[in-house]
């Protein structure tokens, strides 16, 4: 299951498998989709995505993705189908476009889909236990072409083959070296939800607009997509977020930002 709860301005969102070592199914990422759609931007300042126990994320559950029963064939051996890709798929995509900063905190291993994930979220806070690696070269799977990118765009791409070609496992030192890791910590989830009260207390419309626009420059600009960079900073620069930020500035005082 998914334990989702607000703790002041971060929400916390724990895979809750550790008897599996947190594998995902479809019906595990459809109910962290559904939290992370629920959330209300203006109660909630970041979110914090772990695992229970000794481990992030082990990958997809495998025994199901294969015994799967999306076609009449009764499985993928028998021509069945598969639910978890595109359960999994929106789900990271959820992540990329959730108008607030996503925190993954890794307190341990990150393995195929795990390691997926953590990509996907804005922020990847780790502890010392964890490892990192997409051994999809074992098994005969080609990851999503959106997966493939945002990994390539992180790591580069000398990392990225090194994963993806030879199944290579990162320890947190390499994870570090390849621009994986943003914190280190003995504690990898206090340590994310003391960032995630920290990124809760900034500009909202700052926070949010700057996570947009990286979106828009990492699919490439257009003048659509120049246009509504346009709108995200004539917002923030009408808004009172940015009277109020001016002010603190003024009189040597934390801000109060409102969002607004």
């Amino acid at each position: 299951m998914i334990r989702f709860e607000v703790r002041d301005r971060v929400a916390l969102a724990t895979i809750d498998r550790p008897e599996r070592r947190n594998a995902l199914n479809a019906e595990l990422c459809d109910a962290l989709h559904d939290h992370l759609g629920r959330i209300d931007v203006d109660v909630v300042g970041a979110v914090v995505v772990t695992g229970e126990g000794s481990a992030f994320c082990a990958g997809a559950d495998l025994a199901r993705r294969a015994a799967d029963t999306g076609g009449d064939g009764g499985g993928i051996e028998h021509g069945g189908g598969d639910s978890f890709r595109p359960a999994f798929d929106r789900l990271l995509q959820t992540i990329v476009e959730h108008p607030l900063p996503v925190i993954a905190a890794v307190n341990g291993p990150a393995m195929g889909a795990g390691m997926q994930l953590a990509v996907a979220c804005d922020f990847r806070v780790v502890g010392p236990s964890a490892r990192f690696a997409i051994p999809a070269a074992r098994l005969g799977v080609v990851l999503s072409s959106p997966n493939i990118a945002r990994l390539e765009r992180l790591v580069g791409p000398g990392v990225a083959r090194d994963v993806l070609l030879a199944a290579a496992t990162l320890d947190v030192d390499a994870a570090e070296r390849a621009g994986l890791v943003h914190r280190r910590a003995e504690d990898a989830l206090a340590e994310a939800l003391a960032w995630g009260d920290e990124l809760a207390r900034l500009a909202p419309l700052t926070v949010r607009g700057h996570k947009h626009a990286l979106n828009l420059v990492a699919r490439g600009l257009t003048p659509e997509s120049i246009v509504e960079l346009r709108t995200l900073e004539e917002r923030a620069f009408m808004s009172d977020d940015l009277g109020e930020g001016l002010a603190a500035f003024e009189e040597k005082r934390p801000p109060e930002f409102r969002g607004r």
